[in-house]
């Protein structure tokens, strides 16, 4: 694990500033979670309304929430909203009634084996209306009336997203996504908005190969949004005319979620398996020696779902430390501030950043000196690698980028087959490409 880091203790701050915003996936409480968010990088924020097509989707009604409770038949707020936005069922439509207990356990959301964690539940395409609770609280509410108070709208408006662009040296695009919609869950959401913030702003420091589009939008509904209105940046024509890998700007991507739990990295590969970001992923968990997991791509999960589609099928992955629904605190109130560290999300921020390093100096060359070795001394290559504490291995990778620079192999191919060092093989090819012995 990386040690704590000054990004680590920021990006721990971020999620407390998050954590007590009510989000869905529409609302005041996105819009307040974005305008923080751009309190440290630039964002631009889109706004959908309300009834717009979406692929094979429609905007759905706009969600607002002021409070929420059950008062117990003293009057005492048993179940508060403003204790916490987990209390409620997110998109409950109003109510404001009194009824029995009885009648009320219809609308109540417990967790049996752990009865003292409240659940997350929403019902964002079904109205109702409900609360979530321990069930320790409701296993001590007496039998008698009581009232039930959901001060909420569910009306015309629109779905938020913000996007913000690190510019690169070339248009074609490396997309990151997290979603934004869920209200106090420290992981599953706000660490994943933390270490993509910190990720742009890293970004930021340096002029990458690649532009770095980040964007922050609700889970399912707010990706296919983005994907319905960038589809020609995605496959270069609209949907109805889009031939499956009919490639656009959009080159490779990674979708960020659960990033500052206490479990392992696991990465996800893309629908394709081998898509350059899998490779990239599978050779910088390796070579770093971190415990981690790699698997395959299954249709569920987060949004790397609905940018792997099959009419988009683009190369993007999923990085998380514990997977969607691997852990016991998983959508409950025990995915709190104490469930995150910095030290969690510090290495999280660190592995993307190791990635988008390799991601960013692979190429593939052509060697303009392809018959015999070419005399590498007399052009200077040797002497210069003199101060070096890995002089040999430096040697080794220049003759490995020389024989595999056919116009077919990268220089991660050449990484992987050598067994040499990432960045050794690319300084290697910078330096033979300063020589003027390969092109791109």
């Amino acid at each position: 694990m990386a040690p704590v880091t000054a990004h680590g203790d920021e990006m721990y701050a971020l999620v407390e500033r998050l954590y007590p915003l009510c989000r869905s996936i529409t609302g005041d409480g996105v819009r307040a979670t974005l305008d923080i968010v751009g309190e440290y990088i630039p964002l631009k924020v889109h706004e959908v309304p309300t009834g717009t097509q979406v692929l094979d989707w429609t905007v759905p009604k706009e969600w607002n929430i002021r409070d929420a409770y059950i008062a117990d038949p003293a009057g005492n707020r048993v179940v508060d909203f403003r204790a916490s936005s987990l209390h409620v069922l997110g998109y409950s439509v109003p109510v404001s009634a009194t009824m029995p207990l009885a009648e009320l356990r219809g609308h109540l959301h417990t967790l049996p084996d752990h009865p003292s964690w409240v659940p997350y539940r929403t019902s964002y395409y079904k109205p109702e209306w409900g609360f979530c609770l321990a069930q320790e609280t409701l296993d001590a509410l007496p039998d008698g009336e009581y009232e039930v108070c959901v001060d909420s709208t569910l009306a015309d408006g629109h779905l938020t997203y913000a996007e913000h662009v690190v510019p690169g040296q070339v248009a074609d695009e490396v997309i990151v996504s997290c979603h934004v919609c869920h209200p106090s869950l420290a992981n599953d959401n706000l660490a994943g908005i933390a270490v993509a913030t910190y990720l742009a702003r890293a970004l930021a420091e340096r002029t990458p190969y690649y532009t770095y589009r980040f964007i922050f939008a609700p889970g399912t509904i707010g990706a296919i949004t983005w994907l319905a209105r960038n589809a020609e940046r995605v496959n270069g024509v609209s949907p109805a005319r889009a031939e499956p890998r009919a490639w656009g700007r959009v080159k490779h991507g990674l979708v960020l979620a659960c990033a500052g739990d206490p479990g392992a990295l696991t990465y996800k590969r893309s629908r394709r398996g081998d898509a350059e970001i899998d490779r990239v992923m599978r050779h910088v968990l390796t070579a770093s020696e971190r415990p981690h997991h790699v698997t395959e791509f299954t249709p569920y999960g987060y949004d790397e779902r609905q940018y792997c589609s099959p009419g988009f099928d683009l190369g993007v992955g999923s990085l998380t430390r514990t997977p969607y629904a691997g852990y016991p605190e998983y959508h409950t109130s025990a995915d709190n501030l104490d469930f995150v560290s910095p030290e969690a999300m510090a290495d999280t921020l660190a592995v993307c950043r190791e990635a988008f390093a390799v991601l960013d100096r692979n190429r593939q060359y052509v060697n303009l000196s392809p018959y015999g070795e070419p005399q590498l001394g007399r052009r200077g290559l040797y002497d210069a690698l003199g101060g070096r504490s890995d002089t040999k291995q430096a040697q080794m990778a220049m003759l490995w980028v020389l024989n595999l620079s056919d116009g077919e192999h990268s220089l991660l191919d050449v990484a992987e087959r050598s067994g040499l060092p990432f960045d050794t093989v690319a300084d290697a090819a910078g330096a033979l490409h300063g020589a003027g012995l390969i092109k791109a």
